[in-house]
């Protein structure tokens, strides 16, 4: 067992396979999981459990955030919500990257409500023919192997959405969704300027929450580049 009372973080995946968005290992997209982290690369701050996380080898998340020369923005968990550190990577530290499309549930996953409801809506987001997967507690944890869900976490999902997506439609696919779930979901649509949560752009508000690199930015449209093309 490892220091935070774990086995050893090896991917406990099914086959690595390299997504159509990870073909630059320069690509480090908000989301994707990476491998590689020492405890010398952290913050001089760092707390003891952040040390842990980094000797076990778990992965880091990259995070939203302004890139910069020769540094990925990445983000460390540790037991409870309130373990959280934010760090820097360097690419030439990566030793491997998964990307939410890449997890998917497999037979060793825990009895929980959140795996449940991912067997459940599998079909459902694989009907839309766009890339997506699990992030937050449930994308970790299928990832490391770390037990990071409890029976009350939520579900977490990216999708992959680069074209418009029609109001009219959110609703119906956040109903749908919304219809097979054990537990509470949160959705987001990754669009080329950023992340916007399915519940927001299925609402009726005007005008909705794009997270960017540069920070949250309230947005009329999540695509109008795409909209312009």
């Amino acid at each position: 067992m490892g220091p935070l009372g774990f086995a050893g973080a090896q991917p406990n995946l099914r086959d690595t396979f390299v997504g159509w968005v990870e073909r630059s290992e320069a690509q480090h997209r908000p989301h994707d999981l990476l491998w590689g982290l020492t405890p010398d690369a952290l913050p001089a701050h760092a707390p003891l459990w952040a040390h842990q996380v980094a000797q076990a080898g778990l992965p880091v998340v990259v995070r939203r955030a302004v890139p910069e020369p020769g540094r990925i923005p990445v983000g460390l968990r540790g037991a409870t919500r309130a373990e959280r550190l934010a760090a820097w990577l360097a690419p030439t530290a990566v030793v491997q990257q998964r990307g939410p499309e890449n997890l998917r549930i497999t037979t060793g996953c825990r009895d929980l409500p959140v795996f449940d409801t991912l067997a459940r809506v599998q079909t459902l987001l694989d009907d839309l023919n766009l890339p997506w997967g699990p992030t937050g507690a449930a994308g970790y944890e299928l990832a490391s192997g770390w037990p990071a869900l409890h029976a009350g976490s939520d579900l977490d999902l990216l999708i992959r959405c680069t074209a418009p997506l029609p109001r009219d439609q959110a609703r119906a696919l956040l109903a749908s969704l919304q219809g097979q779930a054990l537990c509470r979901l949160d959705i987001l649509l990754e669009t080329p300027l950023g992340g916007v949560a399915l519940a927001d752009w299925a609402g009726d508000a005007p005008r909705v929450l794009l997270k960017t690199a540069a920070g949250p930015q309230l947005v009329s449209d999540p695509w109008p580049e795409a909209r312009a093309a």
